[in-house]
């Protein structure tokens, strides 16, 4: 008998910890500099509370786990991940029974268009999302936007592009990747009588 209310507590336990991250649609893979949130269950709670919490694919693809260290999650499936968690606490012999649950942090669920475009805003984000998808989506250029100096700012680099090449050229369009930026700049004034 006290095996299967174990075993019902595991289940239940299992079932609350994959109800309180939202299903995702998509199959993230992940990369590093993505940020995950990851829960434990099926060990004591102090360790639970510990190991619980947010985390950031570092470099080389892996992240630091408390009383397990750095094991690489990088290039890996949401779910491939959680095995591979789940796995490492098991072979270590840390706990016996882990139930690891992962999710993508909020910031890399979206990219951000703005600027000269008609409705700027959060663009939920896809695997097939491009510069010029994610411009669309927002309503499409401006009258008053640069087409040939959009930019784009992914982590600590930006990248200046011009659509019209793209649209001469689909083969040419950047695909977008989580947490990316995108900024429609205004073109300058025209120079009327040698003054702006």
């Amino acid at each position: 008998m006290t095996f299967i209310r174990c075993l019902c507590s595991a289940l239940l336990s299992t079932l609350l910890l994959s109800a309180s991250f939202p299903a995702s649609a998509e199959e993230f893979v992940l990369r590093p500099s993505d940020t995950i949130q990851l829960k434990i269950g099926g060990v004591p709670a102090n360790d639970a509370k510990a190991v619980t919490g947010e985390y950031v694919v570092d470099g080389q693809g892996y992240i630091s786990l408390p009383n397990l260290g750095r094991i690489k999650i990088a290039g890996l499936t949401l779910s491939a991940a959680q095995t591979v968690v789940e796995t490492g606490y098991r072979s270590h012999d840390i706990y016996t029974r882990p139930t690891i649950t992962i999710a993508m942090g909020t910031v890399h669920h979206w990219v951000n268009v703005g600027g000269a475009v008609k409705t700027p805003q959060k663009i939920a984000y896809k695997p097939d999302l491009t510069v010029l998808t994610s411009i669309d989506s927002a309503g499409g250029f401006s009258s008053f936007a640069d087409q040939e100096r959009v930019r784009l700012l992914r982590a600590d680099e930006v990248m200046i592009i011009d659509t019209k090449k793209i649209r001469a050229n689909p083969s040419l369009d950047i695909p977008l990747e989580p947490g990316d930026r995108v900024e429609v700049p205004q073109e300058e004034p025209p120079l009327v009588g040698g003054r702006n």
